[in-house]
């Protein structure tokens, strides 16, 4: 069994150099864009009939839908696992905390002679509460994850999210009165955008949108009056936020085309975890209740497109399972970084699917979840496309009950279920030892 992990090492770590000389030519300009609690199911392209996302929809339509993305089931383990390549039993310290001794894509791609800038929600830093939690630990400021700028909402202090909103950037901390959090960030990342034309850049944007409280938005003739010190968190408006964030993703969008830059600038999106418990949303005429916090598909099942002009092609699907570990090694290939320059990943990456090339792909994704946070529940399961183990040996077939409705025995498995099944196992007894 060590011989397996050996080798399934070695499949990762040649498939994160895949493509690796076309992109050492390219080294193209990166947006990366996580909208916060939003799941698979809220995109139009992805069969929503309860919101309109028409730019995320047109931005699929010129490039690539990915159908199999999965996060983790809350923000924190979530962003841990992004930013650094690497499951959470490695690497996860607590809640609202980012290990400090960890290099995450920022610090790469900084190391890469690209300008770096982070903007939108941070909440790596921690609080004293998260602290305490994490036995004393203490998380990471923008500036030491590898970021050269930012403009962030939570990163040593609270405050509003979206009107009034409390800010942070370099020169430090600001309540913009009247104006909408969402605004500002996203503008910061357009003029940062502007600045940057004559260099390679990465934007990372993890969105405060949409996550609660559900308020109004400068979409809605109340929010001028709205009162944002009021305790309003009221799901009436989460469809309206999700529209909001389609917008502020398309002035990205257009930004990057107006300058010149989209075939040198590859724009992707994503989804944190699944959408707020509060939520019920509509699917292809089924009704979906968001999961977040749990390790159910409507928890961890997440949108994802990616645009690169002249490059992705249009209209293009991709039904590959992605981790958001794979998004480490993605990016190394796509700054060009050599093989010597690159750290442990639990990642594969995707970058030579996004070309459209034959690429080694992933057959399982693994999820140890213990955010240590609220009421939530630790959990480890592996799944592909069609099977779901859990380390407690629940078993459900996903492709058929998506919604864990059904646990099944194993006199219900055939025996080719049964093969996968046990493999499983064994990967679940034997990672991470």
């Amino acid at each position: 069994m060590k011989n397996y992990f050996c080798a399934l090492l070695l499949v990762i770590a040649s498939s994160s150099s895949y493509g690796f000389q076309d992109s050492q030519a390219l080294r193209p300009n990166i947006i990366l864009i996580m909208a916060d609690d939003l799941g698979f199911e809220t995109l139009g392209v992805n069969g929503s009939d309860s919101y309109q996302t028409p730019y995320l929809d047109s931005l699929a339509a010129g490039g690539m839908n990915f159908s199999q993305c999965y996060s983790m089931p809350l923000c924190t383990p979530s962003r841990v696992q992004l930013m650094t390549g690497k499951y959470n039993f490695r690497n996860y310290i607590g809640f609202g905390l980012l290990d400090p001794e960890e290099k995450t894509f920022g610090d790469y791609l900084t190391e890469a002679e690209y300008k770096t800038f982070v903007a939108g929600k941070w909440q790596l830093l921690g609080n004293e509460h998260q602290r305490n939690l994490a036995g004393g630990r203490v998380g990471s400021h923008p500036l030491e994850a590898g970021f050269e700028d930012y403009c962030l909402w939570q990163v040593d202090e609270l405050g509003s999210r979206y009107k009034d909103p409390l800010l942070s950037n370099p020169n430090g901390n600001q309540v913009y009165e009247g104006e909408y959090g969402p605004d500002i960030i996203t503008e910061s990342i357009l003029e940062f955008i502007e600045d940057n034309q004559s260099d390679p850049f990465f934007v990372y944007y993890p969105m405060v949108l949409t996550h609660d409280p559900f308020v109004p938005s400068p979409s809605n003739a109340s929010f001028s009056d709205f009162d944002a010190s009021s305790k309003v968190n009221d799901p009436i408006y989460f469809a309206e936020m999700v529209e909001y964030m389609d917008l502020l993703v398309g002035k990205i969008w257009t930004k990057v085309e107006e300058l010149g830059m989209a075939e040198n600038t590859l724009i992707v999106f994503i989804g944190d975890n699944g959408t707020d418990r509060k939520v019920l949303s509509m699917q292809n005429g089924m009704e979906i209740q968001g999961d977040k916090g749990h390790p159910t598909a409507a928890g961890t099942h997440v949108p994802m497109l990616a645009y690169w002009k002249g490059r992705i092609a249009s209209g293009s699907t991709n039904d590959h399972l992605i981790d958001f570990a794979d998004f480490m090694p993605t990016l190394w290939d796509l700054a060009g970084i050599e093989e010597v320059d690159r750290g442990f990943t639990d990642g594969i990456s995707f970058y030579s699917q996004l070309l459209g090339k034959e690429s080694l792909s992933r057959e399982w994704i693994y999820c140890d979840y213990d955010p240590r946070w609220g009421k939530h529940q630790p959990s480890r399961h592996i799944q592909n496309k069609e099977w779901k183990l859990y380390d407690d040996g629940r078993i459900f077939n996903i492709q058929n009950d998506p919604f864990e409705r059904k646990e099944l025995s194993l006199a219900e498995i055939s025996d080719f279920g049964l093969r996968r099944i046990n493999s499983f196992k064994d990967i679940l007894h034997n990672i991470g030892k």
